[in-house]
């Protein structure tokens, strides 16, 4: 298949207060910093941001090789456009065999992740996935020389919030859509055809010594198994195990499917190389049990007799999973430069003076706004709303910290 498509991205209002146009992904941020690196004018870069955070960039259409928008400006409408080099199918080729190479590649990318081992696998096979110094080709029908001018600049930094919420943009403008991309990785990663594959008398599962495994070339290593479906609970078959006395009939199985699952995500990690899924303690399992199935938050909550403990926990971890219960209990000394650039953002971002006090991960606004944003180790800010004197989880996590100002009532 050619992989022919484009897709259409809705403009992006104007952004109340100044929107990092730098991108919160790695892939995002190495997309500006080629369109950065191909400029000669820091003045056009610096009008681009202000045009892509205006609201002035309107629809954007990404097909393979190309992206564009009309730019509306008070004096006039340009139409802006970037082209990049298209893979070719023999360079596609490659790339897919990067992906199928480890299981956890194609979990990552419709997880809206781009792992760095694939992007760098893909390098050495001699297939480039992220732009460099150059390969960002701007125009504009502006009057403008330099390039890019501030109305493809403005478009290209509009991008980089697109690839943040989806990597698949990325592989458009290299030239296959999602559909297509995925149709590819399921006839490569079907193994053999019933006409080809060995008998079953024919397979043999020999183990291998680990002394003699960590001697062994890469290239000499056994595949890697592949990571089994998602197990439902009609999928499982609980027998010859008899429940405790005080378990109610349906815990049993609740029990063996959330084991199931716990091992599937462990099993994720170790395949994607990802790092292993949160620890927890008693009390944050518990928690995670009550969120994940309703049917036992009761037997938690009497077995903890914290019933209000419970009911705050369940909602921490049903907006931000382990990472936001663990900033509902704890606090910890981030990075100085994320609360300086968190503090900024909130100013830029209010209307009107903001008082802002920092304790830890917290940032808590005072006067008329109040509220609290909290940072996460991974990176995120979870909002908080004042309920009865106490700070309550208020929505899902965001890498930008502003939605904490949103009204209670818009969660």
């Amino acid at each position: 298949m050619s992989g022919e498509a484009a897709r259409g991205f809705p403009a992006f209002p104007a952004q109340g207060g100044r929107r990092s146009t730098r991108g919160k992904s790695w892939w995002a941020r190495a997309w500006v910093q080629a369109l950065e690196d191909t400029s000669l004018d820091a003045d056009q870069l610096r009008k681009g941001r202000r045009t892509a955070n205006s609201g002035q960039v309107g629809t954007i259409t990404i097909s393979p090789g190309r992206l564009a928008a009309t730019v509306y400006s008070p004096e006039d409408v340009y139409e802006a456009v970037v082209e990049i080099d298209r893979l070719d199918d023999d360079e596609w080729s490659r790339f897919l065999d990067q992906v199928v190479a480890r299981a956890g590649h194609i979990a990552a990318l419709l997880d809206g992740e781009m792992p760095h081992d694939l992007v760098d696998a893909a390098a050495d096979a001699g297939v480039p996935l992220l732009p460099g110094i150059g390969d960002l080709d701007p125009s504009c029908t502006c009057d403008s020389w330099e390039l890019p001018c501030q109305h493809a600049a403005g478009l290209c930094y509009q991008v980089a919030w697109l690839l943040d919420e989806d990597p698949f943009v990325l592989l458009l403008l290299r030239g296959r859509s999602r559909e297509t991309l995925l149709e590819d990785l399921q006839r490569r990663s079907s193994g053999p055809t019933p006409s080809t594959a060995p008998a079953s008398s024919e397979i043999h599962h020999e183990g291998v010594v680990a002394t003699d495994a960590a001697a062994l070339e890469p290239a000499q290593l056994p595949e890697l198994p592949e990571l089994p479906p998602k197990v439902a609970i009609d999928d499982l078959v609980v027998s010859g195990t008899q429940p405790l006395a005080e378990l109610e009939a349906t815990t049993l199985p609740l029990l063996v499917l959330d084991a199931a699952r716990r091992a599937r995500a462990q099993l994720n990690a170790l395949l994607s190389g990802a790092p292993d899924p949160w620890v927890l303690d008693e009390w944050q399992d518990s928690i995670r049990l009550a969120a994940d199935h309703p049917v036992l938050r009761e037997r938690v909550t009497a077995t903890w007799d914290r019933p209000d403990a419970v009911a705050l926990g369940v909602q921490a971890w049903t907006y931000g999973g382990a990472p936001g219960l663990d900033v509902l209990e704890n606090t910890w000394t981030p990075d100085a430069g994320d609360l300086a650039r968190a503090r900024t953002e909130l100013l830029a971002a209010a209307d009107g003076e903001l008082e802002i006090v920092v304790e830890g991960n917290r940032v808590t606004t005072g006067g008329s706004v109040r509220c609290q944003t909290r940072l996460d180790r991974t990176g995120r800010w979870h909002p908080y709303q004042l309920v009865d004197d106490e700070w309550h989880p208020a929505g899902p996590p965001d890498r930008d910290p502003t939605p904490a100002l949103a009204a209670q009532d818009a969660w």
